[in-house]
Parts: C-alpha cells; structure tokens; sequence
C-alpha cells in the first residue's frame, strides 16, 4: 500500500481557493455593471413585465327541445385586433417593421374590402394607419390593441382575416391578435322566447326565461390562468381548468310550438288584438309542450316580449265558472245528476243591488235550466245563483272550496315572473277596497272576477279535471345531460291527489264535453275527435282604463282537453283585445281547434302503403350526397331499379341550388363555401336570392325564402 503524500494537499486547497474567489470577484463585478452601467437597460425590462390571473370562461350549456333538437346553443364569435409594437428586434422594443407595413398593406387592406365589402379599401388603410401611428401615453408610437373592424366576426370570417398578409405571421411579428366570446344563438329564432330567455352579453347583462332560472347550471364553472408577459410575449400557465355547463332538456315540442303560435298570431291580426297567450299541457306528465307570448309592437307586429303566460294575472272570467260548480257539486249542495234547476229568468237578475246579465239578456235570457245547461250557455245568473243560493251565508266554506279545488294552488314554477293566484278570503274589516268582502263580492267572484289568475294556473285546473282529479306541477325541464349522459332526471310532480271527488271529477268531465258538442264551444271541436272545454270572456279593467272608461277591453279565453274520451292534452288560449266583436268560443275557441287538430294530425300513424298506387312505379328522387347511406335507404325500401347515385362533390366554388331543404341543411349548404344566409320565415326553402350554379365570390349574402 503506497504512502498518502500529504504535500500535495495544500497546494490543491489553495487552487481550489483561488478559482471561487476569481468567480466571486466576477460574480459581484458583474452585478456592479448590471446596477450602474446597465440600470436603464433593466429598468424598462422590469417595467414591462407583467403578471395578471385571468379567468376562462366555460362553454355555456345547451338549452335542447323535448326530442334534442337545439333551442338555445353557444357559439364562438371573435373581435380581431392587431398590436403595431409588435415585432420587436431586441429585449426593449427597439423594432423595424416600417418595410413590412409598406410592402403588404395594400394587398391586406384589399383581402379586408373583400371580407367587409361595406367598408372600402381606403377606409381600411385609413384605418389601419392611423393606429400605426398614434402615439400612446408613454409615448410609443403606435396602438397595442387596434380594433381591425368594430363587430364580432364570426368564425370562418376569422380564419379568412387570419390568412391575410401580415395577419398570417406570428403575433409576435404581425401583430395580430383576437378576444373570445361565446355568442348564444337561437336557430328557431324566436320561437318559445320569452320561455327559453335570453343571454346579453354586455355590460347590463341581463337574462330571462330558462336562461336565468338553470343560469347556475347552464353557465359551467370558471377556470383560472395566470398570465405572464415579458416584453411583447406572453406566457400562459393554466391553474384550473373550466368546467362547461350541462345542456337542459326542456319539454318544449318544437313542431307544436310552432303550430300554437301560428295559430295564434294568424287570429290576433285578423281580430286586431292586442296580446295573445296559448299553453299547450301532457296531461299524464304536466309537460308543457308548447308555451306561446304574443304582444303587438308600435310596428304592428306581433313579438314574445313578455311571459304573460305565468305572469299576467287577471280576472279570468267565465273559465273560472267551472271552479265554482266544482266546488258546490263535491260539497254536494248541488246534487250529481245536474238536475238542479236555475231559474235564469229574462237574462237580468238583481244580486244585492247591482244587475246580473247573461249575454242573450236583449233577447230574453234562457228562463229556466239546469246546471249542466248553466254552463254549455255560459250563464252568469245560473253560476251567480247556485253560489249566492248556498254559500252565501257562509263565503268562507265557498273559498276554501276553490282552495281546496286547486284554482288557488301555487305551481312553484321554476321560471322567474311567475306570480301565484289571488282569491282572498272574506274579509268586511279591512278598510283597503281592494281587499273590502262586500255582498256583491261572491256573486261575481263565482263567475270569474274578483280574483286574480295567470293562465298557467288556469291550464293547471282543467288538466287536473282531464287527468280524473290529479293535478300535476307544470313540467318545463325533463333531465340534465353533460356530455351526452343523463346527470339528473326531472320526474313529474304531483300537487295534489285528488282535487276532488272521482265522481264530481267525471260529471264535470261530461258538462265540459257538453259545452263544446252542444254549448257555445262548438268552434273549439272537431269532426275528428271530442274535445271538452270552457269558454270565457270577461271585461277588462287594467292601467288603461276601468270597466266604465269608455273603452272596453276584452279577455277572451278558452280552456278545455282533447280528446275527450282520453285526455292526452289540455290547452288554454287567451286573447286580449279592445272593442266589439268579442267572444271566447268564438275567437279563443278557434285558435284551440287549430292547435288541437294539428297536434293529433302529428299523431296519426299512418302506413305509406295506404296512400300508394300500385300500378305507379315508386321511386324516390335521390339528391347528391353520401351514395352508400341513399343505397341502403333505397335497398330497405325493396327499390330493384336504383336511380344513378352520384358519387362527384358539388364544387365548393358553385352556389349550390337549396330549394326543398329545411332552413339547418339549407344555411349549412351556403355558410360551407362561404355565402352568409339569411332566413325569412319557417319550413322549407321556397325560393333563393342567388343563382344555383353561379359562381361564388367573396361576402356574398344569399336570402332564403321558407313556408
């Protein structure tokens, strides 16, 4: 074993040692430099390093129709900015970008004239140099943060601003750079919007409808980023990633709430007026499949601006008369068997020192009937009797009844603007008016005023009288999906059990068949089925005017069920308007006959053979398409003799003939290659502005034509 030479050790040390004194000396004289001769350098670097959290916003959820068709969808749409400090050539900023400007901004500002045609190509140059110039407050030449045009884009028209020159570089070097929202977009417009909501994205944000009551639902959870930026580049470091919202399935049947408010709107305009309401219920479920707000605007047209559907309480008129027999027919005051008898008189009854009338009062009244008649001809004096008759002495058992009926039961909808009823008990007391139980109060409470009721509750209590006494929680959403699982199912909801007896349930379901087969309801029926139902018609007091101002407002109403023999649906419509002609079955009650021959009409099954011909040749014109899914079409429909499927592509470059397609197919067909569509009513293309088989060119707007 050789010695350890422990000479050798000292002499290593002090090399050692000499070598991190030499790097300490440089270390500090290095920092020195840093801090003296380098100071300016550094300052402005620190001064533009920036630190920021930012939060990012999740995908809105989807609001989808009962069979998942998309009511209310979120789209990206993009706001284009270019930043005329970018590009810099060193650490500080010091940048040399005057040669790209000047050789390509021509031939940008020409790609941007044919994007936007309203805006020339002078005025873009115009534009952009003036940003390029502008000096900033710290006293650099030209804007970070130049808006290239002053609306969202959406984005296909992004991907083409991006391909222009200069845009198309880095956004380190060109400068181009863009801000993110989520537009929320309605592809059948209008239709069912006061239910749906709405979503403005601005500063006074503000939503309604579906949208604000599963806002917390909908609108997913934010995530978080910080960002950094180090001179003209940023760095992004993700710290929480958003969660997007869950898509609802509402019950809203799209078909039948475009034939309700089709309905609708086609009776308002030819009785000028003013407001129209139609809610179409499931019995079984309490699903509301169609859900209609109608309201003139200063340009004559009709619009959903409110929901007065739940919100619009008022008196209801006669509709309500069928709470009132309900009520003394289960109390058994009034026997089953209807055989009661009113004596009606001339049509004009005094009750407590006011005048009672029927409608026919100039042409004698109906003398005397029975209870069942009472309510086929809608006699004010026949409801006003039996009620005064039996509860006058006791006006509180009378209103517990109506309670206890369910005409006064509060849905707890989960839509924001939904306001209970409000039937008050007597109270002669009080020294407010409005709430003052005068003699004169029950007889006019029991034929529909008096009170105060939004049609919702009203189509509530007749479906509950279709559905044998149940009474079932309008049902508005069905289930959660995220990611095309089911997250929560909405089950129907039961208020109450039994509203009233089954065999009072049965007798009023007959009086209301009755009603519409022998009553003033005939024009609410059908040749095709039995429908069953109320019609109502009352004056109107409101903020334009009383009973007795010399203008007469009219809501007319009709609420009944179909087909009668088994109640599938129930259905309220109710109009308001001002002057004569006036008249529930009249003009409410023909609304429900549309809206219910329509709504079984989408019901029948049908077989295609029954409307075939068998000496004619059957054979399905085939458009251009996927040529392997239209030979399984035709092979499963025994087709031997296939047309020529064709399997070429229609050029991108040829405006494409979309005639006979639905308006979806139709916009995705023109918006592929380009075109912008423009959709002017509902159905399938009629006709279209442009040319099949022309040529496309840059921002060309194609009006389609539906019905």
């Amino acid at each position: 074993m050789s010695r350890f030479n422990s000479d050798k050790v000292m002499p290593r040390y002090f090399a050692i040692a000499v070598v991190f004194t030499l790097v300490g000396f440089a270390v500090v004289g290095k920092a020195m430099y840093i801090m003296t001769a380098k100071k300016d350098y550094w300052t402005q670097v620190a001064s533009r390093l920036k630190r920021d959290s930012v939060s990012v916003k999740p995908t809105r959820g989807n609001i989808l129709s009962c069979d998942g068709q998309l009511m209310a969808g979120s789209i990206p749409e993009y706001k284009v900015f270019v930043d005329f400090q970018a590009g810099a050539t060193d650490s500080i900023g010091n940048h040399n970008r005057d040669s790209l400007w000047a050789a390509d901004i021509d031939s940008l500002c020409y790609g941007l004239n044919q994007i936007f045609p309203s805006k020339s190509v002078s005025e873009f140059k115009a534009h952009l140099l003036e940003g390029k110039h502008k000096v900033m407050k710290n006293g650099t030449v030209g804007a970070r943060h130049w808006a290239i045009w002053n609306r969202r884009i959406d984005y296909n028209t992004f991907c083409e601003v991006h391909k222009l020159p200069i845009f198309r570089e880095s956004s380190g070097k060109g400068g181009f750079h863009w801000e993110t929202f989520n537009a929320r977009k309605r592809p059948f417009g209008s239709l069912a919007g006061r239910t749906i909501g709405d979503v403005y994205i601005a500063k006074d944000s503000a939503k309604n409808g579906l949208e604000l009551s599963y806002d917390s639902i909908l609108r997913g959870t934010n995530g978080l980023m910080h960002r950094r930026k180090v001179l003209s580049k940023y760095l992004d470091i993700p710290v929480m990633t958003p969660i997007d919202g869950a898509d609802i399935v509402t019950t809203i049947d799209v078909s039948m709430q475009d034939l309700a408010e089709r309905a609708l709107v086609d009776e308002l305009k030819l009785v000028n007026g003013e407001m129209g309401v139609a809610i179409l219920m499931e019995v079984k479920t309490g699903d509301v499949k169609a859900i209609v707000n109608m309201q003139r605007a200063d340009d004559g047209e009709y619009y959903e601006m409110v929901n007065n559907a739940i919100s619009h309480r008022c008196e209801p008129g006669s509709v309500f008369k069928v709470a009132s027999f309900l009520v003394a027919l289960d109390d058994g005051v009034i026997p089953n068997d209807t055989n009661f008898t009113i004596p009606t008189g001339c049509g004009v009854m005094e009750m407590h020192g006011r005048a009672m009338k029927d409608h026919n009062w100039r042409r004698g009244g109906y003398g005397t009937i029975n209870v069942a008649r009472a309510l086929e001809v809608s006699s004010n004096i026949g409801v006003s009797y039996v009620i005064d008759k039996f509860y006058g002495s006791n006006p509180t058992k009378y209103v517990q009844g109506l309670y206890r009926v369910g005409i006064h039961e509060d849905l707890k909808l989960p839509l924001v603007g939904y306001h209970p009823p409000y039937i008050r008990m007597p109270d002669t007391k009080t020294q407010d008016r409005a709430k003052y139980w005068s003699k004169t109060t029950l007889p006019w409470m029991s034929i529909g005023y008096e009170t105060q009721i939004a049609p919702i509750n009203t189509v509530a209590f007749y479906n509950a009288i279709a559905n044998n006494g149940k009474m079932m929680q309008p049902r508005f959403v069905k289930q959660l999906v995220k990611d095309g699982q089911v997250i929560k199912e909405f089950e129907p909801v039961v208020l109450k059990e039994q509203i009233a007896k089954p065999s009072t349930i049965k007798m009023m379901q007959t009086i209301l068949e009755h009603v519409v087969s022998q009553g003033l309801g005939r024009k609410a029926g059908s040749k095709s089925f039995k429908v069953a139902g109320k019609t109502g018609t009352a004056q109107v007091a409101d903020q334009y005017g009383s009973y007795h101002s010399g203008t007469t407002r009219y809501w007319l109403s009709f609420a009944g069920f179909f087909p009668a023999d088994n109640p599938r649906y129930t259905c309220i419509v109710c109009i308001k308007k001002s002057g004569l002609p006036a008249s529930g079955g009249g003009m409410s009650g023909v609304v429900f006959h549309h809206i219910a021959e329509g709504v079984m009409a989408q019901n029948l099954k049908l077989s295609v053979n029954d409307a075939r011909d068998s000496s004619s040749v059957f054979k399905p014109a085939v458009k251009q398409g996927n040529s392997i899914a239209a030979d399984y079409v035709l092979t499963n429909l025994n087709i031997k003799e296939k047309p020529q499927l064709q399997q070429k592509k229609e050029s991108a470059q040829i405006i494409p003939d979309v005639t006979g397609m639905g308006a979806r197919d139709a916009v995705f067909a023109l918006e592929k290659r380009g075109i912008r569509a423009i959709v002017k009513g509902r159905g399938k293309v009629k006709s279209q502005s442009l040319y099949a088989g022309a040529t496309v060119k840059q921002g060309m707007k194609c009006e389609l034509y539906l019905e």
